[in-house]
C-alpha cells in the first residue's frame, strides 16, 4: 500500500487527507514529532525510569516483567505512569501539534487517559503478538480511540510495529481468527520502521505486534491513549471524576509546556472543551497517577 505519512516540521497539525487516511487504515505516521532539546530530554529521562526497572531489587507495581525468550530471565517490558515519574513528559502531554491532531480526529473534548513506556530489551526483545489494544465500548463508536506513540529510539524490521491496515473495523470474530494463527505471519501485514522522534497514531482496535527480535538494540516508545470525552463519559470505563481530573491533568501540563525553553519558542495548544465539560476554573492536580482500578465503573 502506499503509506501516506505527516510531517510535524512542515505543518501545525495533520491534514484533512491525512486524517482520512487514519480513518481508512487505522494508523498514520508523524515524522519529526520531537527533535532537539526536547527529544534528548525525553531520551535521557526514559532511560533513568528504564535503567531503574533492570536494577530491580523493588516492588513498584508500574514496572512490569516478563520472562525473555533468549535467557529466560525476567525482562522489563512496560512502566506504567511515565507523566507522573518525570516534569519532562508533562510537558510532553502538551505537545501542539499532537494535541491539535488529536482534536481533529476526536473534537475538542478530548480525555487524556493512558500514560505508559513499552520497552524491547537489548539482545532479547520479546514478540508482542498479534493484538488489540481494548474492545470498543458498546461494539461501535463514531469517532477513534488511540494511541500516540512517542519513538525514543530507531525501529527498523527486527523490532518495528506491523499493521493490518483496516483491521480496525472487523468484527471480533474476524480478529480472533486472525490473532489465533501460528507464529508472527505477517502475509497481510506492513512493517512501520521509525527513527527517534518519530510518532504512530494507532487506533486501539486495528491489529498490530511485533516480532521477538534476535541481538535487537533497546526500544523504547511512549503511549499516550486519547479518548473522545463524549463516548467515555455514555460507555466508560472510567468514571466522571476520572475525565475532570485528567482534564485538570492536561492544563496544567499545557502550562508548564510553556515554560520549557522549547514550548516558549512555539504557539501552545488551546484547550477547549465544551458542554458538560466545560471548564470553568483551572484546578491544580494533586495527583498525576490516578490508578485506573480506583476510577473504573464497572
Amino acid at each position: 500500500m502506499n503509506m501516506l505519512i505527516a510531517d510535524a516540521r512542515k505543518q501545525d497539525m495533520i491534514t484533512d487527507e491525512q486524517a482520512a487516511f487514519f480513518l481508512e487504515n487505522g494508523f498514520l505516521v508523524i515524522r519529526n514529532a520531537l527533535y532537539g532539546e526536547e527529544l534528548k530530554l525525553i531520551q535521557d529521562e526514559m532511560m533513568k525510569l528504564y535503567e531503574k526497572g533492570v536494577a530491580g531489587g523493588f516492588s513498584d507495581p508500574d514496572y512490569m516483567y516478563r520472562k525473555g525468550e533468549l535467557t529466560g530471565k525476567s525482562v522489563l517490558r512496560r512502566i506504567e505512569y511515565v507523566i507522573d515519574k518525570s516534569d519532562t513528559m508533562k510537558a510532553l502531554l502538551a505537545h501542539p501539534y499532537i494535541l491539535k491532531s488529536v482534536e481533529r480526529l476526536q473534537g475538542n473534548n478530548f480525555i487524556p487517559t493512558w500514560d505508559s513506556m513499552v520497552l524491547k530489551a537489548p539482545n532479547e526483545g520479546i514478540a508482542v503478538e498479534w493484538h488489540r489494544d481494548a474492545g470498543v465500548p458498546g461494539g461501535r463508536i463514531d469517532r477513534p480511540i488511540f494511541n500516540v506513540d512517542f519513538y525514543l529510539d530507531e525501529a527498523d524490521l527486527q523490532t518495528c510495529l506491523w499493521v493490518i491496515p483496516g483491521s480496525q473495523k472487523w468484527t471480533k470474530e474476524q480478529a480472533h481468527e486472525r490473532c489465533a494463527r501460528p507464529g508472527f505471519d505477517t502475509s497481510d501485514a506492513i512493517p512501520v520502521p521509525m527513527q527517534p522522534g518519530d510518532v504512530i497514531f494507532h487506533d486501539i482496535q486495528v491489529l498490530h505486534g511485533s516480532p521477538a527480535g534476535n541481538g535487537n538494540p533497546l526500544r523504547r516508545t511512549v503511549y499516550y491513549e486519547f479518548r473522545p470525552g463524549e463516548i467515555e463519559a455514555e460507555h466508560g470505563p472510567h468514571t466522571l471524576e476520572y475525565l475532570s481530573l485528567k482534564q485538570h491533568v492536561l492544563l496544567d501540563c499545557i502550562n508548564r509546556r510553556k515554560q520549557t525553553s522549547y514550548g516558549q519558542a512555539e504557539r501552545e495548544f488551546e484547550y477547549k472543551p465544551s458542554g458538560a465539560f466545560a471548564i470553568s476554573e483551572p484546578k491544580t492536580p494533586i495527583s498525576y497517577r490516578y490508578a485506573h482500578e480506583n476510577y473504573v465503573r464497572f
